[in-house]
C-alpha cells in the first residue's frame, strides 16, 4: 500500500513538474534563472502537492515503522588490523562501543587479522584495537542508515620499548630524521568512502575527484626518472640507441652493455623492452644495487608489482633510501594497500625533503580524501619549493577540495605565473571556475592570457568564455554576451568535439527565444557528447517550449536515466578508492 501511494505521487510530481519546466523561461545563462507568469502557478501548484505528500507521509509513517520494527535492517562493520608494515595482525581484540554506553561487543581478528561486527543500530561508536607489543588505537565511527557496511583498516604502530630497570620508553636505535614542519597527524587506517570528505556541491565534488585524477597524472609526467639518481649513467648524451645496440651485439654477455641499454630504454617508459636487458645484467652481476634498483622500476612499469617488491625490499635491507621507500609506496598503491603506502611515502620526505617525496606524499593523501592533511605537505612542500608548478598546482586541488576557492584559485594562477606556456594549469583554472559559487580572482585575467596564447586551442577559448559570462553583472551587457558567443563559436570550429561549448551556444540562442536554433545546438551537443546530461534535460525543455511533447518526454526520459547511471558509476569508483582515517589536527605554520 505504502508503495502504491509512493509510485502514485512519484508520477503525479514529475507530471506536474516536466509541464512546468515547459513553462519556465531559461532565458538566462546556466547560472541564471528568469521565470514568467506561468511559472508562478507552477510553483505553487508543486508547492501544494508537496504538503499533500507531507499529510500522505505522516498518514503511513505508522505503518513503515511497524515493517521497520518486524524486518530490521542490519549493519555490519567489518575490517583488518594490521601493523606499521601493513602486514595482518593476528587475535588482536577488537572492541566496539557505542557513545554513552559503558559496555559494548569484542572479537578477535582471524590469521587474516580479520574482524567483525553487527552494529545494534544507528549512532556514534569507537572501535578500538589492541594488541601485545603494538600501541593500541581508537577510531570514532558514525552509522548513519540501517542496512550500511563499513569496510575498515586499523594500523597499529610498534609500541616503544621500555627500560628494564626504569620502566621509561627508551629512544629508538635509529632515530627517524626531524624533518621540518613535522606533521600533526597520524594515518591510522581505511574505510569505504561512504562520505566523499568535501565540501559543496555534488557537482564541486566531482570536480574535485576529477582534479585530484589529473594531479596524480601531473605526479608521472612531471617527476624525474627515478632511476636519475643512479650513479651510472646510461652512456652520455652521444649514446643513441643505434650505438647501444652495436655495443650490446659486439658484447651480449657484457654486463655493462646490458645495463646501459636498458636504462636508455627505462628512462625512455619502454619497459617491455627494458625488462630482459636489465634482467640480463642483473644475471651476469647480481650484486650490482644500482642496476637492481632500475630492475625494479622496469618490473614495476611493466606491471610486475609482486617481483618488483622482492628487488626492492632486498635492497632495503642493505640500507634505506628515500628513493626505495618511494617506489614501495608506489608497489602499495598499485597492489591496494594504501594504508602501507602513505606510510612509506612519509618515510620517503622524512629521509629525503625532495620535492618528488613531498608530491608523492601529498598525492596519496589527496587520493584518498585525507583532504586537510594533503593540504598541511602540499603547503610544506610549496614553501620547500616555491618554483614547483606542480606543487602550487597540486596545493591549489587540495584547497579546492576543501571548499578554499579563493586561495585555490590564486594557487592555480601562481603556477600559471611560474610556467604561462604550461596548458594544464590554464584547465584546472577553467575547471574550477565552472563550478565554484562566486567568479575567481585572477583566473579571468589568466584564462585571457590563455586563449591569447593558443587560440587554436578549443578548450582555452571555451573557458575565456564561461568565465567573462560568469563575471557578468545584471542586466546583461550585449556586447560582452556577443564576445561570449564569438569565443564559444571558435572553440566548436576548432574542435567539432567540444560538446561543452555547443550546449553553451545553445543556452544563449534559447535566453533569445531563437528554439529552433537552440535544438540544433543542444543536438550538436549530444552528438558530440552524449554523456553530457544537462544537454538532454536542456533539449527536452526547449522541445516542450515549442510544442514537440513526444520529443520532450523522450528527452526528459533519457536525462532522468542517464543522471541515475552516472551516479551509480560515480558511486561505484567512489567505493574502490578507500579513505584515510585520520587521528590528529593539522597544523599550517607559518614559516619554514
Amino acid at each position: 500500500m505504502r508503495n502504491g501511494w509512493l509510485l502514485a505521487a512519484a508520477c503525479l510530481w514529475a507530471a506536474v513538474r516536466r509541464f512546468c519546466n515547459g513553462q519556465m523561461d531559461l532565458e538566462s545563462h546556466s547560472h541564471h534563472l528568469r521565470t514568467s507568469p506561468a511559472t508562478g502557478n507552477c510553483r505553487r501548484l508543486l508547492v501544494a502537492l508537496g504538503v499533500a505528500a507531507l499529510l500522505s507521509s505522516a498518514a503511513i509513517q505508522v505503518v513503515a515503522q511497524d515493517a521497520s520494527a518486524q524486518h530490521p535492517a542490519g549493519i555490519t562493520i567489518q575490517g583488518r588490523v594490521l601493523n606499521s608494515e601493513g602486514r595482518p595482525v593476528q587475535d588482536a581484540l577488537v572492541k566496539l562501543v557505542r557513545e554513552g554506553v559503558s559496555t559494548g561487543l569484542e572479537t578477535k581478528t582471524n590469521a587474516a587479522g580479520v574482524f567483525m561486527f553487527s552494529a545494534p543500530g544507528t549512532g556514534r561508536y569507537l572501535l578500538t584495537a589492541e594488541k601485545a607489543g603494538l600501541t593500541n588505537r581508537t577510531i570514532p565511527l558514525e552509522i548513519s542508515l540501517m542496512g550500511e557496511q563499513k569496510q575498515i583498516e586499523v594500523a597499529l604502530a610498534d609500541a616503544p620499548v621500555a627500560h628494564a630497570d626504569s620502566g621509561a620508553s627508551s629512544a629508538p636505535l635509529t632515530q627517524p630524521m626531524e624533518f621540518a614542519d613535522t606533521p600533526n597527524f597520524t594515518v591510522a587506517g581505511v574505510m569505504d568512502w561512504t562520505a566523499a570528505g568535501g565540501h559543496g556541491s555534488d557537482t564541486s565534488l566531482r570536480t574535485s575527484e576529477a582534479l585530484t585524477r589529473e594531479t596524480l597524472k601531473l605526479k608521472a609526467n612531471a617527476s624525474r626518472l627515478d632511476s636519475a639518481d643512479s650513479t651510472r649513467s646510461a652512456g652520455g648524451a652521444d649514446q643513441t640507441e643505434d650505438k647501444l645496440r652495436a655495443a650490446l651485439a659486439g658484447a651480449p654477455t657484457n654486463f655493462e652493455a646490458n645495463r646501459r641499454l636498458g636504462d636508455f630504454y627505462l628512462r625512455a617508459h619502454r619497459y617491455v623492452e627494458a625488462l630482459p636487458l636489465l634482467q640480463a645484467a642483473y644475471q651476469i652481476n647480481p650484486d650490482d644495487r644500482d642496476n637492481e634498483y632500475q630492475l625494479a622500476l622496469a618490473l614495476k612499469g611493466n606491471g610486475s608489482f609482486s617481483q618488483a617488491r622482492k628487488h626492492v625490499e632486498k635492497l632495503l635491507a642493505h640500507g634505506e633510501s628515500a628513493d626505495l621507500h618511494r617506489v614501495a609506496g608506489e608497489l602499495d598503491e598499485s597492489e591496494g594497500n594504501p594504508l602501507a603506502a602513505v606510510h612509506e611515502f612519509e618515510q620517503a620526505v622524512r629521509l629525503d625533503e625532495s620535492e618528488e617525496n613531498y608530491f608523492a606524499w601529498g598525492s596519496e593523501l589527496l587520493l584518498h580524501r585525507a583532504i586537510l592533511q594533503a593540504q598541511e605537505v602540499f603547503q610544506n612542500g610549496a614553501k620547500a619549493y616555491p618554483k614547483s608548478v606542480r606543487m602550487q598546482t597540486a596545493l591549489g586541488t587540495a584547497l579546492f577540495a576543501g571548499a578554499h576557492y579563493d586561495e585555490a584559485a590564486q594557487r592555480l594562477c601562481d603556477a600559471s605565473d611560474l610556467s604561462p606556456a604550461d596548458i594544464e594549469t590554464y584547465i584546472f583554472m577553467g575547471k574550477i571556475e565552472m563550478v565554484a559559487p562566486n567568479p575567481l580572482p585572477c583566473v579571468q585575467q589568466r584564462l585571457a592570457r590563455f586563449a591569447d596564447q593558443e587560440p587554436g586551442n578549443a578548450l582555452a577559448n571555451y573557458y575565456y568564455a564561461m568565465a567573462i559570462l560568469k563575471g557578468q553583472a545584471q542586466p546583461e551587457n550585449q556586447q560582452v554576451l556577443q564576445q561570449v558567443e564569438t569565443l564559444l563559436n571558435r572553440a566548436v570550429q576548432i574542435d567539432a568535439q567540444c560538446g561543452e561549448a555547443y550546449l553553451q551556444i545553445g543556452i544563449l540562442e534559447y535566453s533569445q527565444r531563437h528554439f529552433d536554433k537552440a535544438i540544433d545546438d543542444f543536438n550538436k551537443a549530444i552528438a558530440a557528447k552524449p554523456e553530457l546530461v544537462d544537454a538532454h534535460y536542456r533539449l527536452a525543455v526547449a522541445y516542450d517550449r515549442i510544442g514537440a511533447t513526444a520529443k520532450a518526454a523522450l528527452e526528459f526520459h533519457l536525462h532522468d536515466e542517464m543522471k541515475k547511471q552516472q551516479a551509480a558509476e560515480v558511486e561505484r569508483q567512489r567505493r574502490e578508492v578507500k579513505q584515510f582515517l585520520v587521528g590528529g589536527q593539522p597544523t599550517y605554520p607559518s614559516a619554514r
